[in-house]
């Protein structure tokens, strides 16, 4: 089960080469490695800013969902991706970083007041996870059913009352503005994605069929890309729009009826 990436939005926009050494050329090693030692099946973890991504961050874990999705239709390893949202506590959440604001008398930092995300708790991601994984076709992949997105001012406003203040009368709340990258709104599925979505086994998740690649051209794009990585090329960028066109040409953001 492959988890390890920089996820940090902010921090892969000032350094995207970074962002692709690292999510991009890690992940192909380790799938390579775990091909190359006999491994039987290879579990892929994504997320939902690889979605129409308007980040390096997610762009690089769409190309993850692509390499293995490549990797699926050359080898025999049963390898699939799952692609979810937020978890609630994990490393970096935003539920210890509003708690250690309140600790410190605040003010508890909100990016915009119409801003949401889907979460869910550790307990029940790594369950999911290993389930879709059990499911198993390869090249397949699998969404989590995360619910309806939570507006995070409603998040901090709810904490800031469970730690005993009132927000915005003896428990600040500021808004601090989208930062480099971040979008208002997440999604789980492409537009096309969700025509071939279908039910599994699990009533938690869901399996869409991933859309078709250049199987010619990719390897040899990817390898141009994690070379370009690898030296700070300035046209890195460009080589990602190429392999990942809607980070480039779809960097919109999804209507809030789109939402309901």
């Amino acid at each position: 089960v492959h988890c390890a990436a920089h996820k940090h939005v902010p921090l892969m926009e000032d350094s995207p080469a970074e962002a692709i050494k690292n999510n991009v050329t890690g992940t192909y090693n380790v799938i390579h490695s775990a091909g190359e030692h006999g491994v039987k099946r290879f579990v892929q973890l994504s997320t939902d800013k690889a979605v129409n991504p308007t980040n390096i961050m997610g762009a690089s874990k769409r190309l993850t969902e692509l390499i293995v999705q490549d990797y699926a239709k050359r080898n025999d390893m049963q390898c699939m991706t799952v692609r979810f949202g937020n978890v609630l506590g994990s490393y970096g959440s935003v539920i210890p970083l509003f708690e250690s604001q309140i600790r410190s008398g605040g003010p508890v930092q909100v990016t915009d007041p119409e801003i949401t995300r889907y979460f869910m708790t550790i307990p029940e991601a790594a369950q999911l996870v290993l389930q879709a994984g059990a499911l198993g076709e390869s090249g397949a992949i699998y969404v989590l059913d995360m619910g309806s997105p939570v507006k995070i001012m409603d998040l901090a406003e709810k904490l800031i009352r469970y730690y005993g203040y009132t927000p915005n009368e003896d428990m600040p709340i500021e808004i601090i503005g989208l930062r480099p990258g971040e979008k208002m709104y997440e999604e789980l599925t492409l537009d096309e994605e969700e025509q071939s979505m279908m039910e599994t086994s699990h009533n938690r998740i869901f399996r869409t069929q991933p859309l078709p690649i250049d199987d010619a051209a990719f390897p040899s794009k990817l390898d141009a890309l994690m070379k370009a990585a690898a030296e700070n090329d300035k046209n890195l960028l460009d080589m990602v729009c190429e392999l990942v066109p809607n980070y480039c040409c779809t960097k919109r953001q999804p209507k809030a009826e789109e939402q309901d």
